[in-house]
């Protein structure tokens, strides 16, 4: 019998054709039973810079430095939690300012209509990476809106936001942290928009924007549905689940859409 040419590679593993649309472990491949040295090594790569986001430690200077250069003002704040240890172990201390940070920020500022607060969270790497350059696309929608100052803190959690809000008299705090890191998403940035914030405040008070990154949400599309659940705060007076993020929906109604 004649030769016959051997049939291309998605026809004789079609389930490679759908790696290039996710970053997720599909497709592996295996060796008899078990999976192939090249899995296994990515694996534990990826599982080293999720373990390295997570204690990576955040470069405040550096993002002072950026904002500084922005043309933006700089506060630099601390939770109660002392160390990353001590981070990981106690979350209610990442939720409290330190004592330092109370004082620090006991001044008469003037009200704002939003406060920007840059946290490393659970991934520094993220903020370091995506933070400043988001904000700029935020603000660049936002041409007269009164902005107080930024706020960088270090081994903060979403709450924390609560309380720096409050105290710098914010009508609306935003949280741009880093997210718990996965197995493909190291440097994941979150962010999250309170109304009216203060200490005590429930996640079910707030809006999520999450996995903000270029290979996730890209910055101008998280630009425009954080000014669109801004303004619609505003016009709600509330944040959280009553506010609706239809900002997708709304402009794919528009022309040219």
């Amino acid at each position: 019998m004649p030769n016959r040419p051997a049939p291309p590679e998605d026809s004789a593993d079609p389930w490679r054709r759908l790696r290039q649309f996710t970053r997720a472990r599909v497709a592996i491949g295996r060796t008899g039973h078990a999976q192939t040295t090249e899995t296994v090594l990515a694996f534990g790569l990826a599982h080293a810079q999720a373990r390295d986001a997570v204690h990576l430690p955040l470069d405040a200077q550096a993002i002072d430095a950026a904002l500084q250069a922005a043309g933006l003002s700089v506060v630099h704040a601390h939770s109660a939690a002392h160390d990353r240890d001590q981070y990981l172990r106690r979350p209610d201390l990442g939720r409290r300012l330190d004592d330092d940070s109370l004082a620090a920020l006991a001044v008469d500022t003037q009200p704002c209509d939003a406060l920007f607060v840059i946290a490393d969270g659970l991934s520094a790497l993220a903020a370091q990476r995506h933070a400043v350059p988001l904000l700029q696309a935020v603000l660049a929608r936002l041409p007269s809106w009164r902005i107080g100052p930024v706020v960088v803190a270090r081994q903060a959690r979403v709450a924390l936001g609560d309380e720096i809000g409050e105290r710098l008299h914010a009508r609306q705090v935003v949280m741009l942290i880093g997210e718990r890191p996965g197995l493909s998403s190291p440097d994941s940035l979150g962010i999250y928009l309170t109304y009216d914030p203060r200490v005590g405040r429930t996640d079910a008070e707030r809006n999520c924007i999450s996995n903000v990154r270029p290979e996730g949400l890209s910055y101008a599309q998280a630009a425009d549905r954080l000014a669109f659940l801004l303004r619609g705060a505003v016009a709600l007076g509330r944040s959280g689940v009553d506010l609706k993020d239809d900002s997708v929906a709304i402009a794919a109604t528009l022309p040219g859409a």
